[in-house]
């Protein structure tokens, strides 16, 4: 779980930073970004409908953030998000990504990595079974995706996990 937990505030704390060059610090608040988040019918997620009812309820930017979901935040790196977000500032918010491609071209790798990762996350949150899961890809997708924002930081959970041990002794 540590890394896990590791990655979704590298993750948020870098979109955050996105949004908040093009939105300001009340991006919570700003119509122009609500209005650029899309809100499908019925039951399926709608990031505009999850950032309305947590900003709402919450007197800071910094509370909106935490209240969030993690699928709020896989959705931020989709392609309708490229032009006002990404194209100037996805190396800026992950400036450890390798670089020789497109911004684009990163996001839409960083966005498939966070969307299995979800689902990992997902899985073990509701104690489903993982073991017939790569784990070993799983866990090098984790690592990638906080290298991408801050080499130190996965340099740190690198030191501490213990994930790699249990997957060295796996049944």
């Amino acid at each position: 779980m540590v890394p896990l937990h590791v990655l979704e505030v590298a993750l948020r704390n870098a979109i955050v930073e996105a949004i908040e060059a093009v939105h300001g610090g009340t991006w919570p608040w700003t119509q122009g970004f609500i209005r650029s988040l899309p809100n499908p019918r019925g039951p399926a997620y709608s990031p505009k409908r999850d950032l309305e009812g947590c900003a709402g309820q919450q007197p800071t930017a910094g509370k909106v953030v935490a209240e969030l979901k993690f699928v709020f935040w896989e959705k931020m790196l989709t392609n309708r998000h490229q032009g006002r977000l990404w194209d100037n500032h996805f190396y800026a918010v992950f400036p450890d990504a390798p670089r020789g491609v497109t911004a684009s071209q990163r996001r839409s790798e960083l966005r498939s990595d966070i969307e299995a990762v979800r689902r990992l996350r997902n899985r073990i949150a509701h104690h489903e079974p993982v073991f017939p899961r790569a784990l070993q890809d799983d866990f090098d997708r984790i690592i990638r995706c906080i290298r991408w924002r801050n080499e130190t930081t996965s340099n740190w959970v690198l030191e501490i996990e213990t994930v790699r041990a249990l997957l060295a002794v796996r049944p």
